[in-house]
């Protein structure tokens, strides 16, 4: 994907720190191999710069302090984590040589990251084709496992999962009856999300309901036109649902309060990154489904020692994705600690067998047949830039993968 430069955020600045706890535990990387003859390594891949660094630097984090936690009581098995980070830089190209210099000179067990779908499929298949399993933390497409293999698994719930949630949110707990459905066509995520919210809504509400149906393209700056169809519309719909990517529905938000359209606005788990604050009031009366409410007083117990710990060692706020991060790697730790092994196929063998492992998240289980865990989703509610708990959903119908 190409790039967009975001707006100067403090936040972003505030992940220094990050990134040079990332430097220090990568610089074991010049070391021989036979120093680290007693450590596991696991590569970290995430888009650390580039239009996925709002999303994937959260996980990062989230994952980096999760290796810390478990080296500082004893690593996995009286074994401590080598973990090893590279940028994607969201760029396909870059995404797959990063992978495969990885794979070749690091020989990791199990490769973590990646919370994006294109970088996924650009990545994963390397490590199907060398024996690694690969845990995505945020990459929601419920195709991946299908698409690439047996090593490929998610700690996320699924774009069908996510996609039902937010149409049953926006019928049963909004009143919405006549909708208008505009999205991405350039990403793999914004076209899967917007096809099985569509799925579920018209199952709820009629075909006749969707009002207008527009796209745009991943990078474009100008929504006028997606805008005038909305505004030009015989009958007024009663909420918008936006399939976006994070660099991109700051800007639509934007122009979409500007032509004064007021109307609820609800999308995916690509509007979670501090990003959406930074807009003002043009946030407000904005739903969208993600993975948890993390820092908040209506937050689960775990969640909110986790922001203080997360806080405590990167000096910001954690996110939905700060946990996934994390939840990532505490997920592959206990596979490689039931596995009783670090060998990449005992690994697989304990992952594809995970019954209730307690994520921050939500509970992660596996089959034999699906590597996609079965999870509640999290609406969040924007009012007065401020974020709050819109519903738990857990969908009664979900479209197929």
């Amino acid at each position: 994907m190409l790039t967009r430069r975001p707006p100067y955020n403090p936040m972003r600045m505030l992940g220094l720190s990050a990134l040079i706890l990332a430097l220090l535990l990568t610089a074991c990387d010049s070391q021989s191999n036979a120093s680290q003859s007693g450590a596991i390594t696991i590569a970290g891949l995430y888009n650390i710069s580039g239009a996925m660094s709002s999303l994937d630097q959260p996980a990062q984090n989230g994952a980096l302090l999760a290796v810390k936690e478990i080296n500082d009581n004893g690593g996995i098995n009286g074994r401590q984590i080598r973990f090893v980070i590279r940028d994607g830089k969201t760029d396909p190209a870059t995404v797959q040589q990063v992978t495969s210099d990885v794979l070749n000179q690091e020989h990791p067990v199990a490769i973590a990251g990646f919370g994006d779908t294109d970088s996924v499929l650009a990545s994963a298949p390397l490590a199907q084709k060398a024996g690694i399993p690969f845990i995505t933390d945020g990459a929601t497409s419920p195709h991946l496992p299908g698409t690439i293999g047996n090593m490929m698994f998610l700690a996320c719930f699924g774009d069908n999962v996510q996609a039902a949630a937010g149409a049953e949110f926006m019928y049963n707990n909004l009143k919405a009856r006549k909708i208008a459905i505009i999205y991405d066509k350039g990403t793999e995520y914004t076209r899967l999300l917007a096809g099985y919210f569509k799925d579920r809504w018209t199952q709820l509400a009629s075909n006749a309901s969707v009002l207008s149906e527009d796209t745009y393209q991943f990078k474009d700056t100008d929504y006028s036109v997606q805008i005038a169809h909305v505004q030009h519309l015989p009958t007024a719909p009663d909420a918008l649902y936006i399939a976006a990517m994070p660099d991109d529905i700051t800007t639509i938000l934007k122009q979409l309060r500007a032509a004064h359209i007021m109307l609820p606005v609800i999308g995916g788990d690509g509007y979670d990154t501090p990003d959406l604050l930074t807009i003002g009031n043009a946030s407000d009366n904005v739903y969208y489904s993600t993975h948890a409410l993390v820092g908040s007083p209506q937050s689960s117990d775990a969640l909110k020692k986790f922001a203080a710990r997360y806080k405590t060692a990167y000096n910001q706020d954690a996110s939905a994705f700060s946990a996934l991060g994390y939840d990532t790697i505490m997920l592959l730790a206990d596979a490689i600690k039931r596995a009783g092994s670090s060998d990449p196929a005992a690994i697989q063998k304990a992952l594809a067998q995970t019954t209730n492992f307690p994520g921050l998240t939500g509970s992660i289980s596996f089959t034999a047949d699906s590597h996609v865990p079965q999870k509640d989703v999290t609406i969040l509610a924007v009012k007065g830039s401020q974020i709050t708990l819109g519903a738990q959903v857990k969908p009664s119908v979900i479209p197929a993968p």
